[in-house]
Formats: structure tokens, sequence, C-alpha cells
């Protein structure tokens, strides 16, 4: 609240000698103020100034009109907004009148209640001046950081909707071929068992059939996996990591599951699965750029009633902390011919299990940590 003068001190002389050293005031404010020569509204800041200086000045008179000082403030703060300057410069420009004014009063003669008591009020004008004013531009550039988002946002929706109306064309015009070419190599092991690289067909067709599921999880989650149920952690990644066995081999990595014992949880198991093998493809990938010997770790621990944790890890090179920041980001890859899809993919599918996912790196390893709900 500002103080109000006190009846019984007669200001009007301090008024006169303001009014007659105005010139001189207002002289050496103009010469100090900061002043950029593109600002659109450059003309209004000496305008405004002699505005704050007037309200000041009644205020010695016990005119206090918070309401248009209040008002002013708004002014100034959508004008700074506008010619998108300096608040530090407004701030500056407010104190340097400040003291200007201030040290006019203390030349005035006056007698030490009246001095003491007009600096209060002329601070206190200039205090709600300028809270006034930074806390209407900070509102207003607030708004702007919103729409910003929502722009950015809307633009992340806009690629993934036309990302998916692509992969649902192409894999429509890919996947029947594509199964059949499946189907057929089956066939071929079954009527040919001791054929040679039908293995190594059929693990290059589940590869390219995964990389396909990846591309249509950014435009619809729940392609993969039409309900929850029961699955046994521990055969499933069992499962994966014979999946992966020749590309480990192909590396010569070293790879170790650390589990105690297995458990059940209520997951979309497709989905889970696409996780753990991206994640593990990440970890090859990453670990080729290391000398011998490479490790990949996979450790699950977990108490009853509370979450599992699942940690993929391999000691490979460290991850800069500018990507990790931005590592879960859609169409963000720092491989030459990534889709930087990949990871986005896995976060989402771990958050629609109501999960959480982050990424720990440093000189000894890389760990991706997963936390799911038992």
């Amino acid at each position: 609240m500002l103080l109000e003068t006190n009846s019984n001190l007669n200001f009007e002389e301090l008024y006169e000698y303001l009014e007659q050293h105005k010139s001189c005031f207002f002289q050496e404010w103009t010469d100090q103020v900061l002043l950029d020569p593109h600002d659109i509204f450059k003309d209004n800041i000496k305008d405004n100034g002699l505005m704050m200086y007037k309200l000041v000045r009644n205020t010695l008179l016990g005119q206090i009109d918070k309401t248009q000082l209040k008002e002013l403030a708004i002014k100034v703060a959508h004008e700074r907004f506008e010619a998108n300057s300096n608040i530090g410069d407004f701030v500056f420009n407010v104190n340097l009148g400040r003291s200007i004014l201030v040290k006019f009063i203390l030349n005035a003669g006056l007698e030490n209640e009246k001095l003491q008591m007009s600096v209060t009020l002329v601070n206190q004008q200039f205090d709600q001046f300028c809270y006034h004013t930074v806390t209407k531009y900070t509102e207003i550039k607030n708004q702007e950081l919103q729409q910003s988002k929502h722009f950015i946002s809307q633009s992340h929706k806009d690629k993934l909707a036309i990302l998916g109306q692509m992969s649902s064309s192409f894999v429509h015009e890919f996947r029947n071929p594509l199964t059949s070419i499946i189907g057929f190599n089956k066939l071929l092991r079954s009527e040919y068992p001791n054929l040679k690289y039908l293995d190594i067909i059929e693990l290059e067709l589940d590869q390219l059939k995964f990389r396909i599921t990846q591309f249509l999880h950014t435009s619809k989650m729940d392609i993969v996996g039409d309900s929850k149920k029961k699955v046994e952690l521990k055969t499933l990644l069992e499962d994966i990591l014979n999946f992966l066995y020749p590309s480990f081999v192909d590396v010569d990595v070293n790879v170790t599951l650390m589990m105690k014992e297995d458990l059940k949880i209520e997951v979309y198991q497709d989905e889970l699965k696409q996780v753990f093998v991206n994640l593990l493809m990440n970890s090859i990938d990453a670990i080729q750029q290391k000398e011998k010997p490479r490790e990949i770790k996979i450790t699950v621990e977990y108490k009853l009633d509370e979450d599992v944790m699942i940690q993929i890890s391999n000691n490979g090179p460290a991850i800069p902390l500018e990507v990790r920041e931005t590592i879960f980001e859609p169409f963000f890859t720092t491989k030459d011919l990534g889709t930087g899809i990949g990871l986005y993919v896995c976060k989402n599918i771990i958050e629609k299990h109501n999960g959480t996912m982050n990424c720990l790196s440093d000189q000894d390893e890389t760990v991706f940590e997963i936390r799911l709900p038992l």
C-alpha cells in the first residue's frame, strides 16, 4: 500500500522547486537514458517519463492516483514488448529518473522530516510503477512463449500426421508382399530344413517388419497388441536375446541378463518387445565405436507393491548432455541414416503403460532406465 502524506507536512514548497527545475531534471535524464535508435516507440519514452514525473510530483500534494499509475505501467509494458526491447534497459531508465529526482530533492533545502517523507513517497511511486510494468511485461512474454510452444507442438503433430499417412500408405503397399515372403520362407524351412541361409533371411525379414512397425507407432500407438496380458518378463527378455543373437555375435559383444527370478507384468507384449529390441539395437550401434571388451547388461530389480526397474546399459561412448536433453524428441537422430523415431516411440510406449523412461550417461556407461508398474 502506498504511504499517505502526513497531513501536518506541507510539500508545496518542494512542488514549486521541482517545477522550477523540471527542464534541468529532464535534460539530465534524457542525456543519460538508454534509447535504441530503432525502437519504434522511442518518441514515447520521453513522454512516458514526463507523465511519470507528473504523477510523482502530484503525490507531494497528496494526489496519489494509483489507477493512473498502473495504466501508465501497462501501457509502457506493451510498448516495451512490441519494441522487443530489453526489459533491463527499462529498469535502468526508471531508476535513472528516480536517482536524478531524489538528487534534486536533496538539494531543495528541506528539513529532515520533510526530506525523509518526500524521498519515501518518491521511492514508493517508482517501485510501484516498476513492479506493475515488469509484471505485465512478463505476463505478455509468457503468453507469447505459450503460443510458441503450442505452435511447435502443433507442428510436431502435423508432421506426425503426415508421416502417419505416408506410413499407412507405405505399409499397405508393402506389407502384403512382405507377409507372402515370410510365409514362403517358412514353407522352405519345413520342406528343406537343411537349406542354407534361411535363418538369415528370416532374421532380416523380421528386422524389416520391426522397422515398419516403428513407423506405424509414430501416429497410431495401438497398432500392435490388441489388449494387455500377463507376460513373464524374464522369458520375454530371453526370447529377445535369442532373436538378436546374430547381431551380438557380429559385433563381438558380451550380453548379460541379471534377474533373480521371473515375474509377470501386465503389458502390451509386442509393444514392450519393440522397446527392448530398439534399445538393444541402439546399444549395438553405440558399442561398435568402442574397443573390446564390449558389454551390454540388462538388469531387472523390483520389490513387492513397487515399480519394476529395467536397466539396459552399455559401455560405449558417453552421450553428451545436449543430446540427452532432446534424445526422446521425434525426428532427432545422431545417426547418418537414422529416422529419429525409435526412442520417441519407445518413450511413448512406456508412458502408455503408465511408466517412465530416462537416459543416464557418463564415460563409463550409458543406461536407459525403464520403470513399469507391477
